[in-house]
């Protein structure tokens, strides 16, 4: 899948701070909708790389963190 493979690289914190509020919100929706593509395709029927899931779990902790970090004002 596409969608797997995407995911591969690891989102560098530089990286997110670099992105202004609008594309956070976008990465942050499309990563939770993969997640649960990833979910459900491994509950029917397991997937070749579980890490995957463990991956774009993390991805969107990121994303959530630094959100939280720009509220705060840090």
């Amino acid at each position: 899948n596409s969608f797997i493979m995407a995911n591969k690289k690891k989102t560098n914190q530089e990286d997110l701070r670099s992105l202004d509020e609008k594309v956070l919100a976008e990465r942050l929706a499309e990563l939770k909708m993969q997640l649960k593509k990833l979910e459900f395709n491994h509950a029917v029927n397991p997937i070749e790389n579980p890490l995957v899931i463990r991956a774009t779990r993390r991805n969107i902790a990121r994303i959530n963190t630094e959100q939280r970090r720009r509220t705060l004002g840090f």
